[in-house]
């Protein structure tokens, strides 16, 4: 007999609404559930492997500790005790910064490993907290925290009123949105088009999403920022500016339009590529169409200006008119309000540079120091040196640049806990793993997604299937290490008793009492159905509402919310156009422009994204690793030709700090000058538990991504722009 459970995809940002046809315990059939209000019944293949890694038989079932090249099985309880009696141990002996931790991507699609890890974090007290921020979007980050007051305020496209949508290194038919949570991208893309609109690409890469564009425009890796001010410097030089409404809360416009005079089109076009009529085009276009915005994504922020180029895609929105209005950028208002707080899940405003990296001296950003320095605070003797180290969520050989060198700091480590289902690259280092349950056996509410979204909506997720016997999820893991780590400061410390009380709460009651709190907490109670039978919320939230709404709720399109979301600073509600910190920035650029000129002609190397992968924790899943080889290298076929190197040749690149082999693949899907790699691979390391992955290891980019060039401003890796030289591979 099978029964069918109402569930949401928490393998990427999309949140697409899942049905799922359930066999006693055993998955029979996953499809989009077209009652969705949001994904309206949309699905990519990642959703589909949801199968795949519930059943998994390399996922891990028990906590293992490793005994030498052995993993013996553990109980939960002395599983817990062992990590806090050895973290506490190892930090009253050599200080709090002797234990460091790191987030991983996976952390911000799971209900109990966000609402837990950032108290378990208080609860280290160590200035050594990492996460993968540091190396895909710490620059829009940076840039609202220093624009708008907010480390979160994230400008949102509003995709389905835009006239005009251009994106600089955004791939959103692979990622399915990246801060632009949206089921269906696809479609709402396609739907731009269809209504008379256009959508243009900037990128080094004729992606997946700019061959269904009206128009792409190659850029060479790293140089958005010269083209995006030269955008700024139209709209001013042309009398195109426009602030609408919010002129009365903008500060230093006129800073921002003299910094930009010098950033002609023409001078664009020399260091970018990008054809100087294309800028002056694109740019009165975006300040004279109604409805129209300007979008960047991983691309533009994993280079040495990422921090430049975020700043300046919002400054074009803003003095263009598109900025919290109908059809440009906008901001939700997510039932659960993680900027403004309440119930315990608010997230700070930010910070910068209250303590810096011992090594570099590279400064802190909203408590976290950039994760490129995480293997030389390791390996580096002297007073304050990383000793131990947990992970959540996170595979950082594979995610961070120069993997190789992190992979043989962690080896040397004192202690090392994970968090994490998989024996893999990075956990087969740990002393202990504690696996959390399949993403199938856990409760879930999207508590950050929500607040990058396209469209207000609130669905609650109940788990599929009740967990096993003796197995916990990521909040209960986390619950109980923060429990036990606090007791063992040798007090009953408020803390201490906070810790206990917030595990008995539970993820699903800090939900509750969010949503209560929330915008949509008041009111009319219950909820209605609206057209297409979707479930329109009416008032008074709370997960029992939701759990009577399956499919989920809709709450309606973004809305003008500014002034009055923007945080007080100085006792106001500002936007600074200009900020100082930003505006002194500039200066490296024109530093970089002058290295340009005098640089090899060696070949560029970015990363690129697939659809069946998402990072490096989705290849051990044999539905999306099926079919051919996908880990090779793209190149251009005048770079090809002459270096003697055809389709199918194994070639050699290498790197400062590594080299690597794969298959080669001629295309002009890149530019000339530019060879791209997949991220995610390199599954060939000794001691993983990884066997479909092990079927096509594949090597990885973070093998040859330097560890020693960050974007200084905002300290993020700079992973795309990487000097390499291409060669026949020996033999």
């Amino acid at each position: 007999m099978t029964r069918t459970a109402y569930t949401t995809c928490a393998l990427c940002e999309a949140m697409c609404g899942l049905r799922v046809e359930v066999a006693g315990d055993r998955v029979v059939e996953i499809r989009g559930d077209e009652d969705d209000p949001f994904s309206r019944g949309h699905v990519c293949p990642k959703a589909l492997a949801l199968q795949d890694l519930h059943e998994d038989p390399d996922r891990l079932r028990r906590p293992m500790r490793r005994v030498g090249d052995t993993w013996e099985p553990l109980g939960w309880d002395e599983a817990i005790a062992f990590a806090a009696d050895r973290i506490h141990d190892l930090q009253r002996r050599h200080g709090g910064d002797a234990f460091a931790a790191y987030l991983g991507n996976p952390t911000a699609h799971n209900l109990g490993a966000i609402v837990y890890a950032p108290l378990v974090l208080k609860s280290l007290r160590t200035k050594h907290r990492y996460s993968a921020t540091s190396v895909d979007q710490l620059p829009h980050m940076f840039a609202s925290f220093f624009v708008l007051g907010h480390q979160l305020l994230f400008a949102i496209p509003d995709l389905d009123r835009t006239d005009l949508f251009i994106a600089f290194g955004a791939n959103p038919l692979a990622s399915n949105g990246s801060i632009m949570t949206a089921g269906d991208v696809r479609g709402r893309l396609r739907a731009i088009r269809e209504r008379g609109g256009r959508v243009v690409y900037f990128d080094p890469r004729r992606t997946e999403s700019a061959k269904a564009a009206d128009a792409h425009h190659f850029i060479r890796p790293g140089t958005d920022a010269f083209v995006l001010l030269a955008m700024l410097h139209v709209v001013f030089a042309e009398g195109l500016v426009k602030l609408g409404r919010l002129a009365s809360s903008c500060e230093r416009l006129d800073v921002l339009e003299a910094v930009t005079k010098a950033y002609t089109p023409e001078r664009a076009e020399r260091v970018s590529g990008v054809p100087a009529a294309t800028t002056r085009a694109l740019a009165r276009e975006l300040a004279t169409t109604e409805r129209a915005l300007v979008y960047g994504r991983v691309g533009a922020c994993v280079q040495e200006h990422g921090g430049l180029a975020a700043w300046a895609l919002l400054a074009l929105n803003l003095v263009t008119g598109h900025f919290d209005e109908p059809g440009g950028v906008m901001f939700p208002t997510p039932a659960v309000d993680v900027i403004r707080g309440g119930a315990g899940v608010g997230i700070s405003r930010g910070s910068f540079g209250r303590w810096k990296s011992r090594v570099r001296g590279l400064p802190e950003f909203g408590g976290e120091l950039p994760v490129a320095c995480l293997a030389e605070e390791i390996t580096t003797p002297g007073e304050g040196r990383v000793r131990g180290l947990l992970t959540i969520c996170g595979n950082p050989v594979l995610s961070t640049p120069n993997g190789a060198q992190l992979e043989r700091a962690l080896a040397g480590l004192d202690f090392m806990v994970s968090v994490d289902p998989y024996l893999n690259e990075t956990t087969r280092h740990a002393h202990l793993i504690l696996p959390p349950v399949s993403p199938l056996e856990r409760d879930h509410y999207d508590l950050v997604f929500h607040a990058v979204a396209v469209r207000n909506t609130a669905k609650w997720s109940p788990a599929v299937f009740p967990k096993p016997e003796g197995a916990r999820d990521d909040g209960e893991i986390l619950g109980a290490l923060l429990e036990a780590i606090e007791h063992r400061r040798g007090r009953l410390t408020k803390r201490a008793l906070r810790a206990t009380a917030l595990r008995r709460l539970g993820a699903r009651r800090v939900v509750d009492l969010g949503l209560r709190v929330g915008p949509y907490g008041a009111g009319v109670a219950g909820v209605a159905v609206g057209e297409r039978g979707l479930v329109r919320a009416r008032g008074d939230l709370s997960v029992a509402a939701l759990e009577r709404a399956p499919h989920g709720v809709d709450l309606g399109p973004l809305e003008r919310c500014m002034p009055d979301r923007l945080p007080r600073r100085d006792g106001r509600r500002v936007i600074d156009l200009a900020p100082q910190l930003l505006v002194d920035d500039l200066r490296r650029l024109d530093e970089y422009e002058r290295r340009l000129d005098d640089a090899s002609p060696a070949l560029s190397l970015i990363g690129r994204r697939q659809l069946r992968s998402n990072n490096s924790w989705m290849h051990n899943a044999p539905q999306l690793m099926k079919g051919r080889d996908r880990c090779t290298l793209l190149m251009h076929p005048s770079d090809a030709e002459a270096r003697g190197l055809a389709s199918g040749d194994r070639v050699r690149v290498a790197s400062r700090v590594g080299e690597v082999e794969a298959p080669l693949e001629v295309s002009d899907e890149v530019m000339p000058g530019v060879v791209s790699l997949p991220h995610g691979f390199g599954h060939h390391r000794p001691g993983v538990r990884l066997r479909v992955a092990a079927e096509s290891p594949g090597v990885s980019l973070n093998d040859l991504t330097d560890d020693r060039a960050l974007d200084l401003l905002t300290g993020t890796a700079v992973l795309n722009g990487t000097p390499v030289e291409v060669t026949r591979a020996p033999g």
